[in-house]
């Protein structure tokens, strides 16, 4: 995915396509972190001084309908923003809340015969481990 495939997929939805809607996405779309809010505000404001906390909230809440990025909402409060929407293990620091993401065949094997199990068919899937990183430990 890339610059010219959200335009384009942002207007076939109707969508306004501002430097800023772009910004953010380029940012949230192409990271393998799960940053916050605030660090998308804090990263982006540099380069887009009139950006707004809302105008990032609007453009994570528009992606999140959109289906292009989950919201990881924590017992602390936080939400962090993963755009991986593929099944994978988000494996979180308990001490620091570095989140990454942990992807193997056999996590697919096990949902698959968990879904066949309960015969349902999902409409979403969040898999969280808690543990203590190798710079915790």
């Amino acid at each position: 995915m890339d610059t010219q495939y959200l335009i384009n997929f942002f207007r076939e939805k109707g969508l306004k396509v501002t430097s800023q809607r772009l910004a953010i996405c380029n940012y949230i779309l192409f990271r393998k972190d799960h940053p916050t809010t605030e660090q998308i505000y804090q990263e982006l404001r540099n380069d887009y001084p009139t950006i707004s906390l809302g105008t990032i909230y609007k453009t994570l809440h528009l992606l999140k309908e959109l289906g292009l990025i989950q919201e990881l909402g924590f017992n602390e409060g936080s939400v962090r923003y993963d755009p991986d929407m593929e099944l994978h293990i988000n494996m979180v620091c308990s001490k620091c809340g570095k989140i990454s993401d942990y992807k193997n065949e056999n996590v697919e094997k096990l949902w698959s015969a968990i879904i066949s199990d309960l015969r349902i068919k999902p409409k979403g899937h969040r898999i969280d481990i808690y543990y203590e990183c190798e710079e915790c430990k």
